[in-house]
């Protein structure tokens, strides 16, 4: 890859053309567990290079505004959640959640100070147990986002976000890279409990698989094909949605899985999950292995989103375990697998240096679709795909066919969301 197409890909503060693509979607800023109740401490948050501060109002009303007050710069974290505003401890200043000043107790009310002051803000919304963000010009904000999990209830899903000390390119290229699951994760699909015992984890033990991959409406079918039966392939699709979502192709009976990373800024981002059944509820030995840290989620730094298992303590590596093989990599768990090995790219991976071969065309096409709708926003005004509703409501899955059909021949069953029905998976 050239350098510059490089810096075009990984840079997402505001003015850069990745950065202003970004900014036309709703971005999944924050569980809403994080903002429970009226009045509840308000919360720092970091997206796209932005420092800002969330919080709900005496009302319940979401704002979303600058983190620093506009009188001399004080973090409003430390502000008082009081009286359908965010109060500056410093001198008072009070802020609505459209970033209005609307006192300033050392001027006289008539003078209509406060009404000349604002902060900067941004819409903040609650739709299936996300508070979404969208910091894109107010004339095109597009419909809230239309995942399946977003309609379900709170018993058919459960989510997690963690820290991920990288770029979120390198994040997100992991997760659509089909051929390393037969090698990073190849012990732990046959351990974890929401992976074990199916047929797809036996079948992964063919390492060469072969891709074939195309455009969708909002992003790409990867689908990874590896041998079955005799006459047969078995077939992992995997669902890319612009602009870092993925949906992973799913095992037996489980639950399915997405990701996506959301910058914080050019050298970290946020890694969620979204865990959800479209026909069943959640049960409580899923729930209880993914409180633990189990499955595609992780345990934390008590107070934090930050993984216990992190770059500071060689994400407690085990070398014995490695050697034994307990597990492939010697660290233990699926995500921090991935991240582990994410970050010691680096903040920022040069990809100049990179050597690609057959299986990474998911990730070639996946940077050339991501480099053409940055660059047809900037030039032409044109507005990105995968932001209308229905280019997300789409589901991976996994299924053995006949060596002579193609993983379309059940697209319509198996890849198209359709409410209450059974995910496509073995």
């Amino acid at each position: 890859m050239r350098q510059e197409d490089n810096e075009l890909l990984t840079r997402t503060d505001a003015g850069t053309p990745m950065g202003e693509m970004f900014r036309r979607y709703w971005l999944p800023a924050m569980l809403d567990s994080e903002l429970p109740e009226p009045d509840c401490p308000p919360v720092r948050l970091k997206l796209l290079g932005e420092r800002l501060i969330a919080f709900r109002d005496s009302d319940g009303k979401l704002g979303l505004i600058d983190e620093f007050c506009a009188h001399r710069g004080v973090s409003l974290w430390f502000g008082r959640n009081e009286e359908c505003g965010l109060r500056c401890p410093y001198h008072g200043w009070k802020f609505d959640v459209t970033g209005q000043c609307t006192e300033v107790p050392s001027e006289p009310e008539e003078s209509g100070y406060a009404k000349k002051i604002k902060l900067k803000s941004y819409p903040l919304r609650e739709a299936g147990g996300v508070l979404w963000a969208y910091m894109g010009p107010p004339e095109e904000e597009p419909p809230l986002p239309g995942f399946e999990w977003t309609g379900l209830g709170p018993k058919h899903r459960y989510f997690s976000k963690r820290l991920q000390e990288c770029n979120w390119l390198q994040a997100f290229e992991g997760g659509i890279d089909s051929a390393h699951v037969s090698w990073l994760h190849s012990a732990d699909l046959h351990k974890d409990p929401l992976h074990r015992q199916t047929k797809g984890a036996n079948y992964q033990k063919d390492r060469k698989p072969s891709f074939e991959i195309l455009e969708s409406d909002g992003g790409l079918y990867i689908a990874a094909r590896r041998d079955a039966e005799e006459g047969h392939y078995y077939w992992r699709i995997t669902q890319y949605i612009m602009p870092f979502y993925t949906m992973i192709p799913p095992y037996g009976g489980n639950a399915l899985n997405g990701h996506a990373w959301v910058p914080i800024d050019d050298e970290n981002c946020f890694a969620w999950t979204f865990t959800y059944h479209p026909a069943r509820e959640l049960t409580g030995h899923e729930v209880e292995v993914m409180d633990g840290g189990g499955g595609i989620h992780v345990k934390y730094v008590p107070g934090t989103f930050r993984p216990l298992a992190n770059k500071d303590n060689d994400y407690m590596m085990d070398r014995a375990a490695q050697k034994a093989g307990e597990t492939y990599s010697g660290i233990r768990g699926i995500a921090i697998q991935d991240a582990s090995l994410q970050e010691s790219m680096g903040p920022i991976v040069d990809r100049t240096k990179e050597n690609l071969c057959t299986t990474d065309n998911a990730i070639i096409l996946a940077r050339s679709r991501l480099r053409k709708a940055a660059l047809a926003l900037r030039d032409k005004g044109q507005a990105p795909p995968g932001v209308a509703p229905h280019c997300h409501a789409v589901r991976p899955a996994t299924y053995v066919l006949p060596d002579k059909d193609s993983f379309l021949s059940v697209e319509e069953r198996a890849l198209h969301a359709k409410a209450g029905t059974e995910p496509v998976a073995i």
